[in-house]
């Protein structure tokens, strides 16, 4: 199990410290307050991530060819 300070959490989401910091506090990500430090378990970031992306119905919308071609002809 790999573990990751704050400023590797922080390099690792993208995320400026400070929201990684209060979604951590909040629950909304998951880490603990070890002390005076944030520890964070890589797999659970990793699964953080995966929770945030939108779910495939949301994500992919399949057109049929008609709409395409009518979206065409009406930007025209």
């Amino acid at each position: 199990m790999k573990t990751l300070l704050l400023t590797e959490a922080t390099n690792f989401l993208k995320m400026h410290p400070e929201v990684v910091r209060r979604r951590a506090k909040s629950g909304k990500l998951p880490g603990a307050k070890l002390g005076k430090c944030w520890v964070f378990i890589l797999d659970d970031l990793v699964e953080y991530i995966r929770s945030q992306y939108s779910s495939p119905r949301q994500a992919l919308r399949v057109v049929s060819e008609k709409e395409v071609n009518n979206a065409t002809l009406q930007a025209r």
